[in-house]
């Protein structure tokens, strides 16, 4: 898995991360850098963390399933894209934020910031059957995650609600193609 498909990785996974951060920008009545830069921190640093323990996990299965990894990607890939794509064609306008919620303390960002990563978690299991060499992918995932955030933040203080269901339909699109290329790539197809 070379450096672009990573990238496109972290930026699939990224876009839960970017919905609720454009929900966070809605909610903020006076624009302060802090209000960008604390839902980027708190997304970019899970959605690195979750992957490396996935990969940790993986790494321990790695020889039992070596036969099937691609499968296993393809799979975990293919349904987390799935299921992005399905909550973007769902029709709910509702930010998963309420008012009351959009404070950017730590009882609030951190289970928002957790539960945006989860998915990243089966993509660390992935990497840990492809190989995949985690310090450099991790931080790509957690730099594009962070500055994705941090511009979701700031269209969604200025522009509303226009982009959060592209942003997650995108998301699981590419989710899905590089699912597939990678179990193309191990049957020899591509």
């Amino acid at each position: 898995m070379g450096y672009f498909s990573i990238f496109l990785t972290g930026v699939g996974l990224s876009m839960d991360a970017f919905a609720v951060s454009v929900c966070k920008g809605l909610g903020i009545k006076r624009f302060r850098m802090g209000s960008v830069l604390i839902p980027g921190l708190y997304f970019g640093v899970f959605q690195a963390l979750m992957p490396l323990l996935g990969y940790l996990l993986g790494a321990q299965f790695k020889e039992y399933i070596q036969a099937f990894d691609h499968w296993i990607a393809f799979v975990l890939l293919g349904v987390i894209g799935a299921n992005m794509i399905r909550e973007a064609l769902k029709g709910d306008e509702a930010c998963p934020v309420s008012p009351e919620e959009n404070e950017l303390s730590f009882k609030v960002m951190a289970p928002l910031a957790v539960a945006t990563s989860i998915d990243a978690l089966a993509v660390g299991i992935t990497f840990a059957f492809l190989k995949v060499k985690i310090v450099p992918a991790i931080l790509m995932i957690g730099v594009t995650t962070f500055t994705l955030s941090c511009i979701g933040v700031k269209i969604g203080n200025v522009f509303g609600m226009k982009f959060k269901k592209k942003a997650e339909l995108a998301g699981g699109v590419i989710l899905i193609l590089i699912g597939l290329r990678i179990l193309l790539d191990h049957l020899g197809v591509i």
